[in-house]
């Protein structure tokens, strides 16, 4: 039987924390942009533990003040590199809202005040490191990092950025999840060989005058290129997105003037075994006590009960980076394993009895996608589910439904909740009913997310997502399944305005199917192009890149806003937006009194300045007299 343990210290963050683990000199310093939670849901607290697993010592200095030399030099220089991460979220997507305006908000930091990370985390950390500790070799990595490895379109300064390992001036970029890569690399750090191992090793990214072996090579269009050109751009983003599989990826390659980022293959994926390790070293599971004061990090709060039971994703969605940086070989823990952190957290200071999540990516997505895959890789120019569910997919929800059973009779749970997104294509392949049957009975709060994030098939197919049709029948079998238990459980669907491939037709399509159907979403997004996603590319560029096709793209703040606004087009609010929406599609037979219709028409002037004076009327006859009576003089 599995036993996890929690942790009997955290990383030393302060020179006193070192002395009290016995530690003179660090081997690797670790900075990051989020407040430091030994939590396996974070990436540099799993990144320390596997170094320290494997021998090695690390300090660890979270949000420094970038504006001075102070923090990055607190702990000493370290014996064999620094290490630096952006934090779980790319830096800018932390910073800034869908409307580009500073986040007051950031759920990562101390008391979740914003302002606590610079823009472009990486770069500037990686920066300052260099200024501080001259020879010191930087490896950077994380979330920020993968996703801008190549040159890349960057929505907030509205330009092509070069990699961002050439930017920051590290020595190695680490891509993708990088537990085997950072270790390996740690250990030819201390071997002193690192410099001659790069061009053997996977899962990095370093640069060169040449690439080592050109023939085996795929040479993209140069920085300055895809800079210059949008169909370059395009071009080498289709070259890179069909090496991302670890089975079949090749050695990329980008000139940056005069010298080249050289990709290396992705890592292999994690095996079960390894996957198990990760997760069962011996984290403390709660933030830095330094935090306490402001009130812990609420990024925690999430995730302090919930359990990460396998990583990738082969649901492939475009506006999602996770071809580029989990892949979508699915690797997955042991069942004994999930058992044994479900035991562990019934034991942690907190816990009512509810683990919050079992999941991952995508929840359902708990196995392989098929044999195939194990081989020979994801299929180069095919997708699993999209156009059409793949005839080699295994469809299978027993292995993650018997740890859902197992882990809701374990002794001081009450409850356990499936939070993560689910694809519902995937499940209504499904010849057996008894996972959603289950789900309703057993593992829903009330509601159910999922995220159809569009109806229209134009902008579905550009998203990598199934149709109307889909998102109907899963709808028609869950209510039923419902009616069936007895339940009243509720389906709250996300929906994205403004993706690429939506004009405001296809925005009016949505907007009616929400008023055939009744549902009044409470929350939608507007498409932020993040880096490293398809969806991005579509933005950038106005083509599909996997297919060379123009798409339309909503660029304009007054498009995106209407089209935004039509997602809720009930809400007074939104009233002028909408109705300037419908008049420009030439779309006024939605406008009226009508049950088909989306918004009244609006008043005449007059009438309008005739109620603004009866409401003014109103307002003076119900005010109350005033006192009569000597003035009181003004307080002073």
């Amino acid at each position: 039987m599995h036993e996890l343990k929690l942790g009997d210290h955290f990383l030393p963050m302060s020179r006193q924390e070192m002395k009290d683990l016995g530690i003179e000199q660090l081997d690797f310093l670790l900075v990051t942009g989020d407040a430091y939670v030994d939590h396996p849901s974070f990436g540099p607290a799993i990144v320390g533990r596997l170094l320290e697993d494997a021998g090695f010592s690390v300090g660890l200095i979270a949000q420094p003040d970038w504006r001075t030399d102070i923090d990055f030099g607190k702990l000493g220089r370290p014996r064999l590199a620094a290490l630096v991460s952006g934090g779980n979220l790319d830096s800018m997507v932390s910073n800034y809202t869908a409307a580009k305006k500073p986040r007051r908000q950031d759920d990562y930091s101390p008391g979740g005040i914003g302002g606590r990370r610079p823009d472009l985390a990486t770069i500037v950390y990686a920066n300052k490191l260099r200024q501080v500790m001259k020879g010191v070799p930087i490896i950077i990595g994380g979330i920020e990092a993968s996703l801008r490895r190549l040159a890349h379109y960057d929505w907030w300064g509205d330009r092509v950025r070069r990699s961002i390992l050439i930017d920051s001036r590290a020595d190695v970029l680490v891509y993708g999840m990088g537990e085997n890569t950072i270790v390996t690399l740690a250990r030819h750090l201390a071997a002193g060989d690192w410099n001659q191992a790069l061009s053997s090793m996977r899962g990095i990214c370093y640069s060169g005058k040449q690439v080592p072996d050109e023939s085996a090579a795929v040479f993209l269009p140069s920085y300055e290129e895809v800079e210059a050109n949008k169909r370059d751009y395009a071009r080498a983003f289709k070259l890179a997105y069909w090496e991302n599989d670890p089975r079949n990826g090749r050695v990329v390659a980008q000139r940056h003037g005069d010298q080249y980022v050289i990709q290396q293959p992705p890592a292999l994926p994690l095996t079960t075994e390894q996957l198990d390790h990760v997760y069962e070293l011996p984290y403390m599971r709660r933030a830095h006590p330094a935090y306490e004061v402001f009130g812990g990090v609420p990024a925690l709060q999430e995730v302090q009960f919930s359990i990460t039971s396998h990583r990738g994703c082969f649901g492939s969605c475009s506006f999602c980076a996770l071809t580029a940086h989990q892949g979508r070989i699915i690797q997955r823990r042991s069942t004994e394993s999930l058992l044994a952190e479900a035991r562990l957290l019934t034991k942690l200071p907190g816990f009512k009895g509810y683990i919050h999540d079992v999941g991952g990516p995508t929840a359902n997505f708990h196995e392989v996608a098929c044999q195939s895959q194990e081989v020979r890789g994801a299929c180069r120019g095919k997708q699993c589910l999209h156009p059409d569910v793949c005839r080699n997919l295994k469809i299978d929800h027993n292995e993650y439904l018997e740890v859902l059973r197992q882990m809701r009779v374990i002794p001081g749970i009450k409850k356990v909740f499936v939070r993560s997104g689910l694809r519902y294509d995937y499940l209504l392949a499904d010849q057996c009913d008894d996972f959603l049957n289950e789900l309703v009975e057993h593992h829903i709060s009330g509601q159910l997310k999922i995220a159809p994030e569009h109806i229209s098939r134009r902008v579905t197919d550009l998203m990598g997502k199934p149709g109307r049709a889909v998102f109907d029948e899963f709808r028609t079998r869950y209510q039923a399944v419902n009616e069936a238990k007895g339940r009243k459980q509720f389906l709250v669907p996300y929906f994205m305005s403004s993706h690429p491939g939506s004009t405001m037709r296809e925005a009016i399509e949505l907007a009616e199917y929400l008023r055939d159907t009744g549902m009044r979403p409470e929350q939608v997004q507007d498409f932020i192009p993040t880096p490293g996603s398809l969806s991005t590319a579509m933005f950038y560029t106005g083509i599909d890149p996997l297919t060379g096709k123009e798409v339309h793209v909503p660029c304009s703040e007054q498009e995106k806003s209407m089209q935004r606004a039509l997602l809720q087009y009930w809400q007074p609010k939104n009233y002028r937006l909408v109705l300037q929406a419908l008049q420009e599609a030439g779309r006024e037979d939605l406008i009226g009194y009508g049950p088909k219709c989306l918004i009244a028409p609006p008043r005449p002037r007059a009438t309008r300045e005739e109620d603004q004076g009866s409401r003014r009327k109103d307002r003076r006859e119900t005010r109350a007299p005033k006192p009569k009576g000597r003035r009181q003089a003004p307080r002073r």
